[in-house]
Parts: C-alpha cells; structure tokens; sequence
C-alpha cells in the first residue's frame, strides 16, 4: 500500500479538480487508502485532512494565477 502513496494523492487532486466536496472524497477509496497509510505511520504520512486543504490551496493558487 505504502508503493501507492503517490497514485493516492494523485486521485484526490483528480477529483478536486473535477469540483467534488470534501464530503464526496471522504467516500473514496483513495481517502480510506490515505487515512490508513496515516494511522499506520502518522511519521511519514500526513492525514487524508490535510493533504485535502494543501491540494484544495495549490488548485486553487493555480486557479488565480492562470487568471492573471
């Protein structure tokens, strides 16, 4: 599992991107995925949480300075 760290959150940035709510990723299997990743070794993985909000904060920096 810990082999597929990378393509987890790479799904979560998917589906932010695709506009889903927090509340629609939590249902995911990438979202399980990383939440046990994190329970097992809270060290070397950061919680599915907080990769949500720094995902959702790049996507949305992104945004802006396409715009600009």
């Amino acid at each position: 599992m810990e082999a597929q760290y990378p393509m987890y959150c790479k799904a979560m940035r998917l589906l932010l991107r695709e506009g889903c709510s927090q509340k629609q990723i939590e249902r995911t299997v990438c979202w399980d995925r990383l939440a046990i990743l994190h329970h097992s070794l809270p060290k070397n993985y950061k919680s599915p949480e907080y990769l949500f909000w720094l995902f959702r904060r790049e996507y949305q920096q992104q945004q802006l300075r396409a715009v600009t």
